[in-house]
Parts: structure tokens; sequence; C-alpha cells
């Protein structure tokens, strides 16, 4: 079958339309971050939420947000070595697209070793969500948790 064959059969004639800067809706916050990814209420950041254990897409039946008080939770106070993992990942990608840097680099460039210094000194701003059997979460910041080594 030839090109124009199947231009015929209602393919798809390649008009996009042209780029318009002006039609892009960037409004940045207003408020900027506190430390650790706190708001500047003392809210948790939602952008800085490293997810552990999600439930799939067809469980997520929450209503709002159904998390557990800081002074009742159930989970362990240890992080995963899943979690380390994720952690290290994500702040390694961060860096690499010039985050900026929360501890003395002294020459290294590695972003996987950069992390593991920020881990090491407890100073990634990131926060682990544990989800628990009844749909509801625990969060739990970096600094919070105790490194198994």
């Amino acid at each position: 079958m030839s090109d124009d064959e199947r231009m015929d059969m209602g393919g798809d004639d390649g008009d996009y339309g042209e780029y318009d800067p002006d039609e892009v809706n960037y409004e940045p916050d207003e408020a900027a971050n506190g430390e650790n990814g706190d708001g500047p209420d003392g809210e948790i950041d939602e952008t800085m939420i490293v997810e552990s254990n999600a439930p799939a897409e067809g469980e997520k039946q929450r209503i709002g947000k159904a998390a557990v008080a800081n002074e009742v939770r159930v989970t362990t106070p240890y992080m995963t070595k899943y979690e380390r993992a994720r952690v290290l990942g994500t702040r390694a990608l961060q860096i690499s697209m010039n985050a900026p840097v929360l501890v003395p680099v002294e020459g290294e460039t590695d972003p996987l070793e950069i992390a593991l210094k920020e881990l090491a000194a407890k100073k990634i701003p990131l926060v682990i969500r544990r989800y628990l059997p009844d749909n509801s979460f625990e969060d739990w910041k970096v600094e919070e948790l105790i490194l198994q080594e």
C-alpha cells in the first residue's frame, strides 16, 4: 500500500498547527517553599513526596487525605532498602537536572554520589509516603527515618 492510499483511507494528514508561545499558560507559584519541602504555612509540598508501596490505580479510592497523625504512626521508623533506592534515584535525578545541592560537594560531579552524601547528612528534602492496607497513608520525612547500613 502506498502512502497516497493510506492518506485516502482517512490517515493522519500531519497538520498539527504551529507553536505559539503566547498560548502557554505558565503561572509561577506566588509563595516560596520553606525548608525540607514544607510550604510557607507548614504543609507538605505534594511535589516532594516519594510514594512507597503505592496501591494500584484501581485501588485508589481515598476521599480527601486520610493521613495518619504523626503521633500515632504504625510503621517502623526504619528506611527500607526499596525506599532508600527510590529516594537516592529521585534525588540524583533532581541533582542532574541542576537542583540546588544541600551539602558541600568537594569536587564531586556524580549526582548519585552527591545524593549519597545528602542522605548520610539527612539533608534530602523529600517525604516518603507509606500506604497502609486500609488505603490511608503515613508521611515520613527522610530526616526522620533511621538509616540501615
